[in-house]
């Protein structure tokens, strides 16, 4: 053979052995990758293959799934799907998944390899499918979710002793089951979704994050007991009313101009939710104490998950004296997601230990096999038993003679904290209407719940706490703690 023949021969060689070379390595080591890989055709019709497992409420599912005639053999479908979708999210041949259904997709859809026995890899069977069961109380999500009704809002009820999320809802809300397919009737129901400007896809609940206005007081009033400026609820405060903010010639007055603000104790400050006297707290304490007391409640947690991460709760920071004030009342940046407010409550009624919030309580193999566990996890201690207690005993005057009558259960003790924050430049925007709230039965089981009205059809003058926010968290907190509840 002459040398260029020779050459050509073993080029030709070469490239043969960088083929193999590269298919066993496609074969051996990015087999699990391209599997895996979500724009992989055969994963998705896999996926799709069999009917899925579910997510459950209260031990029933509030999915299913359905066949179809086309080449993805089953979708998904939802019971209730709006009421439920700010915890399912949604399941879509065409659009993918979020949520319980994204974070639980191979479990839901059989892929996970727990499924699986060393009998089915002989026998060639396909695991059966797992299932989600969440924390939910059933009777809680719908009171939640009735009661929020045409507004946009959200509504957020925690367990205070475990943690567990009783109920999450978002409104306006979604029927995931509207695009669960890939046809062209899901297409539009899709594309109309994304353009319906009252972002019913968007978890309010846990992704918005909204100023929390005088509900932030109650974190305030618990850094002024934490740090020693004031022993008990009941002791007089520093408080002049008007109180003109540092450096300025802005004075922070109160809504109620005859409410007895002036050197008003914590309790009855929080009874006629006095500005001044949360505004000068603030001032006094400094941001750096009260930023740490927020973040033992959980604000500037970038990752707290329920499994589904819920948006970073913030506390400005590089303040002034008089922003600080104004960030007393929960404005200036102050920020907090529905959860984040009813984590404060909750602490506040669990005697000052949070609970990490938590969505799920088990993950199972689709029979009676426990695959993952969610058990009681402790936060962290917030603040301590005494100051607990005294804000509880605070709150619980708000409800029984201040601004949260409107949460007054029969045979249950109630405490709560309105608050109305501004919106817009210059407060142009339709005000956010806020309670939040812990009831406790005769048993002592407990509920805490946060709520948020965002827009409403009330009018500006009527927007309030007390008038728009309360009657939602005692409907929700009726349900909760209702006899044999």
């Amino acid at each position: 053979m002459n040398r260029p023949l020779r050459h050509v021969a073993v080029f030709a060689l070469l490239l043969v052995l960088a083929v193999l070379v590269r298919a066993t390595w496609v074969q051996a080591a990015e087999a699990g990758a391209l599997d895996d890989n979500p724009h992989n055709r055969r994963q998705t019709i896999a996926a799709h293959s069999r009917p899925l497992g579910n997510i459950l409420v209260g031990g029933k599912p509030v999915t299913g799934s359905a066949e179809t005639d086309g080449e993805l053999k089953y979708k998904r479908t939802y019971t209730d799907g709006a009421m439920y979708a700010p915890v399912t999210g949604y399941l879509s041949q065409a659009y993918g998944s979020t949520q319980l259904e994204s974070l639980y997709a191979s479990v839901l859809d059989g892929r996970d390899s727990r499924l699986s026995s060393p009998s089915d890899a002989l026998t060639g069977k396909e695991p059966t499918p797992g299932d989600v069961l969440t924390t939910l109380d059933p009777a809680v999500q719908k009171a939640a979710y009735e009661a929020l009704g045409d507004k946009t809002g959200a509504a957020v009820a925690l367990d205070p002793a475990t943690g567990a999320i009783l109920g999450m809802a978002s409104t306006p809300s979604y029927d995931p089951g509207r695009f669960a397919g890939s046809g062209s009737a899901d297409r539009k129901a899709w594309e109309a979704l994304q353009k319906d400007k009252s972002q019913p896809m968007l978890n309010r609940a846990l992704r918005q994050t909204y100023p929390p206005g005088s509900t932030f007081k109650l974190v305030v009033a618990a850094a002024a007991l934490e740090n020693g400026l004031y022993t008990s609820v009941d002791q007089a405060t520093d408080s002049p009313d008007p109180y003109l903010l540092p450096g300025t010639t802005t004075y922070l007055r109160n809504e109620n101009s005859a409410a007895p603000c002036t050197n008003a104790s914590i309790r009855t400050a929080l009874q006629y939710s006095c500005n001044n006297v949360f505004g000068h707290l603030a001032e006094r304490l400094g941001q750096q104490k009260v930023a740490e007391q927020a973040e033992k409640l959980g604000f500037g947690d970038g990752k707290l998950d329920t499994p589904v991460r819920a948006a970073e709760s913030l506390y400005p920071t590089g303040m002034d004296k008089a922003q600080t004030a104004l960030s007393g009342i929960g404005q200036f940046d102050v920020r907090a997601t529905p959860l984040q407010m009813a984590m404060v409550s909750s602490a506040i009624a669990h005697d000052g230990l949070l609970m990490k919030p938590r969505l799920v309580d088990r993950v199972t193999d689709g029979t009676s096999g426990v695959l993952e566990k969610s058990d009681p996890k402790e936060y962290g201690r917030a603040m301590s038993a005494d100051t607990a207690r005294q804000l509880q005993s605070a709150m619980r005057t708000v409800v029984e003679k201040g601004t949260g009558t409107n949460a007054r259960i029969d045979g249950l003790t109630v405490g709560g904290k309105t608050g109305t924050a501004q919106h817009g430049v210059d407060n142009s925007g339709t005000p956010y209407a806020w309670f939040v709230s812990y009831a406790q039965n005769a048993q002592g089981k407990q509920i805490a719940v946060a709520v948020v009205i965002a827009d409403s059809d009330a009018a500006r003058s009527e927007v309030s706490g007390n008038g728009l926010a309360a009657p939602v968290a005692e409907a929700i907190m009726r349900a909760g703690l209702a006899p044999g509840a």
